[in-house]
């Protein structure tokens, strides 16, 4: 482990200036395009950019990082971009009439397909598929390892309701995984989605741009496979098992109130923040 810091740290940075460069010639290529910007929680014209930055620098890494066996490369490849895509989907033409698990549901039984059921379709085939590739061992194991990549997918966007969250979120969850995981092929994931949350955390908290579906999406697809390559089927299992128990909170529960109402939640969300410091 000791030998590998120097390389870890050299990947960290490179994820990190990937994800920001992308962004900065983003938004010299689309400026002066109203399509690309959404209005934020406090009525701010941000731009929707940070979203395929992430993508882009998240799914590259996967394929040309080294290092990683080739299964493992294809699961992170394909969970990314599959969420990427269905999130990027949402983006641009998704509507807020239907919300949630539930929401999407009851469109569908009233014989709606929205754009939120699409991409719940599509998050849930590519997880199944970098659960297969990624785990090892029974087949349920690695059924199980999918849906932890879904749903680790779902509850980031679920997050990414302000500035810097998502990506906090995913720095903490992460990190531990970069650090302390059995698997080689984990911690370099881990240290993957570390880098590139780190890369654009400065331009979401001042307010410049928004993760949307397409970034959140990503980066908890990402996270997933982190936490489900080359492990044991008991710790997938609790990681199934605290990742549902989020997402059925999440139907009747705001997590923005929760954070609220803690004390140390509440510093961790606002740190950096514009409205914070103000």
């Amino acid at each position: 482990m000791t030998a590998s810091r120097p390389g870890a740290a050299a990947r960290l940075l490179a994820a990190a200036s990937a994800a920001r460069a992308l962004y900065e010639c983003g938004r010299i290529l689309a400026a002066g395009r109203p399509q690309l910007t959404r209005t934020n929680y406090r009525g701010r014209q941000v731009d929707l950019l940070g979203g395929p930055a992430v993508g882009v620098t998240v799914v590259g890494g996967a394929l040309l990082g080294t290092g990683l066996p080739g299964r493992v490369r294809a699961a992170a490849a394909v969970a990314a971009a599959t969420a990427a895509a269905a999130g990027a989907l949402d983006d641009a033409l998704g509507s807020a009439a239907a919300r949630g698990f539930r929401g999407h549901l009851s469109a569908l039984r009233s014989g709606q397909l929205t754009t939120g059921a699409v991409k719940v379709l599509a998050i849930g085939a590519g997880g199944t598929t970098a659960g297969l590739l990624a785990s090892r061992g029974p087949l349920a194991r690695r059924l199980t390892a999918g849906a932890v990549v879904a749903l680790s997918a779902n509850l980031a966007n679920l997050l990414d309701l302000r500035p810097g969250r998502v990506l906090k979120a995913a720095m903490l969850a992460g990190l531990p995984l970069a650090v302390s995981s059995e698997s080689m092929a984990a911690r370099r994931i881990a240290t993957l989605a570390l880098g590139t949350s780190a890369g654009l955390l400065g331009p979401d908290l001042r307010e410049r741009t928004m993760l949307g579906d397409t970034g959140a999406n990503c980066l908890g697809a990402l996270l997933g496979v982190a936490a489900v390559t080359d492990a044991s089927g008991r710790r997938i299992a609790l990681t199934l098992g605290a990742l549902a128990a989020l997402t059925a909170a999440s139907e009747v529960v705001s997590f923005s109130s929760v954070i609220d109402k803690n004390a140390v939640l509440r510093a961790i969300d606002r740190a950096g923040r514009c409205d914070a410091a103000r």
